[in-house]
């Protein structure tokens, strides 16, 4: 089967839809809709809504819910101060409890479990390395959707898309389930839960007690547990009671999904009616004829031949190269729409059809990378000449993944089976998830402008002000007044933040506070102007040289 060719039964779900059974009288279905035979299967549009599979569903163990517990517990005694190491310590304890729930019902550990779980640690790392607010939200939001992945399983693309959210509908069925095992186990239960939670009483208790006369005895130790020991406000309490429901929601969800998945891969996906050849190939061909116009344009421009193209614009080479960008990446995800859309109204009736379809369809994805390659060429020229942004950094790793997608396609047009692509899409925009998260893209940000500066002796401001604490190390670089200009707004922020505890702190944030505490960024007056006035930097345009 081609990447790009849709066979008759690509829609059926495989081996699961309840199909008509051996004994339903022959009329049966014909109000409902034409006559299948005997073990036909009859698609379920909604099939996919029910239960997971009931033959795996165990119901929670005292073990299970002691650790979703404990993760709501932790998430609200550390979440409330931020995200670093302490995200860490939250997923570990979940995947404890989910390991408990998949090894109760026999669940064995997979190539791809395997796979999904380790790129989902990756993602969580960034919190603990970084401090960037949307490279940490995207880490965080893909790592939980991987993990999802990792206990559904799936190979289809309804089953990989589908199981990336999936947490999402386990969230309220867990609380039930876990209440139902509570109120199951009765006062067998209570026997084993009681000790615990008086012995976690005796324990708080006792360390209470002699944390607070070690820490009055010794200014180091008291320093020590202050660090350790999050701060009890009765202003957080509802904060850290949101925390809790959500961590106990979270470990819970993740168990119930590890002890019966829903199998998302029997999604019953009809397949889209078949088109004529003219309707379909027409269009498609006259979109290639496009694209090949704008290859050989590139062409003419790149190798140098098309200078009489150049005096028709009015522009340098330098303007052209930048002019464009947005239009262009565009185009890619609108390609990528239409290579999906034909695909599923191909014609796939006879093998000439299903030929014609590869190959008006591989044309199409390899001009596409001619597209991708002007694009990502054009915002070089734009960064070299205006520098490095993160919007920039962020749509160049997002056209670079597009890439990536064409390049699969044309593999899966080329092979005889693209059962893989799903995982391997999915898989390709995880590892650049992990990627842009631990490049640091606010280092990386300042560090290119900085690098420009020291080669030019020209730097905008406006790329690198509103940078996190991960640009310090960099920006510390930077001399005099444009040092105290680069910084002190995150420096500021630093300050009125305060200090943060270790289990909350990244790797970043630490050294750019030890950075900034040996030679602080203060802006002060001196005369009658600031740093950025002396440099000439005005209110969003700053310019040095």
């Amino acid at each position: 089967m081609s990447g790009f060719s849709t066979p008759a039964a690509d829609g059926a779900p495989p081996g699961g839809a309840a199909g008509v059974g051996p004994g339903a009288a022959p009329g049966a279905g014909a109000a409902a809709g034409p006559y299948r035979a005997p073990g036909v299967p009859v698609p379920q549009p909604f099939a996919w809504l029910g239960p997971g599979d009931p033959d795996r569903k165990a119901p929670a163990t005292g073990r299970t819910v002691l650790a979703a517990v404990l993760t709501g517990v932790l998430a609200s005694w550390l979440l409330t101060d931020g995200l670093g190491v302490n995200l860490l310590l939250c997923a570990a304890l979940t995947a404890v409890g989910a390991g408990i729930a998949a090894r109760t019902v026999g669940r064995r550990l997979r190539v791809w479990t395997v796979v999904w779980s380790v790129l989902a640690l990756a993602l969580l790392a960034v919190p603990a390395l970084y401090e960037a607010g949307w490279p940490v939200l995207l880490s965080t939001v893909w790592a939980v959707g991987l993990a999802s992945l990792a206990l559904h399983g799936g190979r289809r693309w309804s089953g990989v898309l589908l199981a990336l959210p999936g947490l999402l509908w386990q969230l309220v069925p867990a609380l039930g389930w876990a209440r139902r095992a509570v109120r199951g186990r009765g006062a067998a239960g209570r026997d084993r839960v009681v000790p615990v939670l008086k012995g976690g009483l005796v324990a708080a208790v006792l360390l209470a007690v002699f944390g607070a006369l070690f820490a009055s005895a010794d200014a180091a130790m008291a320093d020590v547990l202050g660090s350790l020991v999050p701060s009890l406000d009765l202003g957080e309490l509802p904060a850290r009671a949101a925390l809790f429901v959500l961590g106990l929601a979270t470990a819970l969800g993740f168990a119930h999904i590890a002890a019966g998945p829903r199998r998302w891969d029997r999604t019953p996906v009809l397949p889209g009616r078949a088109r004529g050849r003219l309707e379909w190939a027409l269009p498609l061909a006259a979109l290639n004829l496009m694209f090949g116009a704008f290859a050989v344009v590139q062409a003419m421009v790149v190798l140098g031949g098309g200078e009489s193209v150049l005096q028709r614009t009015g522009m340098s080479r330098s303007e052209y190269a930048r002019q464009g960008f947005w239009q262009l990446l565009v185009v890619t995800v609108l390609t990528l729409v239409v290579v999906a859309v034909a695909k599923r109204w191909a014609p796939r009736a006879t093998e000439a059809d299903r030929r014609l379809a590869r190959l008006l369809l591989g044309a199409l994805c390899l001009l596409t990378l001619v597209v991708v390659a002007s694009a990502l060429g054009r915002m070089w020229f734009y960064v070299d000449a205006s520098g490095l942004t993160t919007l920039r950094l962020w749509v160049l790793a997002v056209e670079l993944w597009l890439g990536v997608v064409f390049l699969l396609l044309i593999a899966a047009g080329l092979t005889p089976s693209a059962d893989w692509l799903p995982r391997a899409v999915v898989l390709s925009a995880a590892l650049a998830a992990a990627g842009y998260g631990l490049i640091g893209p606010d280092a990386l940000v300042a560090e290119q402008n900085v690098a420009r500066f020291e080669r030019t002796g020209q730097i905008d401001l406006r790329n690198v002000r509103d940078l996190s604490a991960d640009a310090v190390p960099a920006l510390d670089r930077l001399p005099g007044d444009y040092r105290t200009c680069a910084l002190n707004v995150v420096a500021a922020e630093l300050e009125q933040a305060g200090p943060t505890p270790w289990y909350a702190a990244s790797l970043a944030g630490a050294r750019a506070r030890d950075i900034l505490a040996e030679r602080p960024a203060a802006d002060r007056l001196v005369g009658e102007e600031y740093a950025c006035d002396r440099i000439g930097f005005h209110h969003g345009y700053g310019f040095g040289g």
